[in-house]
């Protein structure tokens, strides 16, 4: 088998991937003004920095938003969709050696997929997501560069800005520790540092994201939350879902190259001899 291409395609960013066996190939991805542009320009480009000749590719499966913008093979290469949530589910589990988890896809909004064996489902999902992040970075911090976002939340501090178990109670509820949150932004005023409230964003998005997969399998014997998407970089992670573990005896995974996974799994979708639209 020649190598595969996975390609996720979003509305200005482009994810991309080869595979080759099982082997994969220095993800990558581009930024442009529009998806089409940001599709040339990331397969132009993978197939430059890592040497591979368009005779090598045996296929190209595409996914995301952007994908129904294309309706014409890439460079004349043999080009196929498939749907977003396969493209989650198989791309999470890939290599994790988990049979039963939910993919929580973290990207502008947030979804998830229900994966047990082969079948995979999606089962829903939330408004909150990186989006929510930028947006409500623009209204209180006026900005909508991530990047600043992510060094005021690393100045600030959390318990200045939500309200705490601690806040309200001096002995631990059932089950909650007392730097559980009780409210979020419950202590913020006028004179709240933008430090504070940076944390204070992203504490939110990420806390309700993780105790919106827990309570979505709670009627289920799934306990693996594989987490992908941009989110997943975000250094407050590493914060968080340890303590929502904790809470709720559960396990969060983020996979290496967690920001790739719906890319990865596109390319699995072919491989692994998935339907798919031709």
């Amino acid at each position: 088998m020649g190598i595969v291409i996975g390609i996720d395609v979003g509305g200005s960013t482009t994810k991309i991937v080869g595979i080759d066996g099982k082997d994969i190939k220095n993800p990558m991805f581009v930024r442009a003004t529009d998806p089409v542009t940001s599709l040339f320009g990331a397969f132009g480009k993978y197939l430059y920095d890592n040497d591979i000749a368009l005779s090598a590719v045996e296929k190209v499966m595409l996914t995301g938003v952007g994908s129904a913008y294309i309706n014409q093979p890439l460079y004349g290469l043999p080009t196929a969709k498939t749907d977003e949530f396969l493209a989650n589910g198989l791309g999470a589990q890939y290599l994790t050696r988990l049979d039963k988890l939910i993919v929580v896809s973290m990207g502008t909004g947030t979804s998830f997929v229900k994966v047990e064996g082969e079948k995979i489902e999606h089962i829903g999902g939330i408004g909150i997501g990186g989006g929510t992040v930028l947006g409500l970075s623009k209204l209180l911090l006026k900005t909508q560069d991530i990047r600043q976002v992510v060094q005021l939340a690393l100045k600030g501090d959390i318990t200045n800005i939500n309200l705490q178990i601690q806040d309200i109670c001096n002995i631990p509820l059932p089950g909650l520790p007392l730097d559980a949150t009780a409210s979020t932004f419950g202590k913020a005023d006028a004179n709240t540092s933008q430090e504070d409230v940076a944390l204070g964003i992203i504490y939110m998005v990420l806390q309700c994201i993780g105790q919106s997969v827990i309570l979505a399998a709670l009627n289920s014997d799934i306990h693996d939350f594989i987490l992908i998407g941009n989110l997943t970089k975000l250094p407050q992670c590493e914060s968080i879902f340890p303590k929502l573990e904790a809470m709720y005896n559960t396990r969060f995974h983020i996979p290496e190259y967690a920001e790739y996974r719906t890319a990865i799994g596109a390319a699995l979708t072919y491989i692994n001899k998935r339907e798919y639209m031709k």
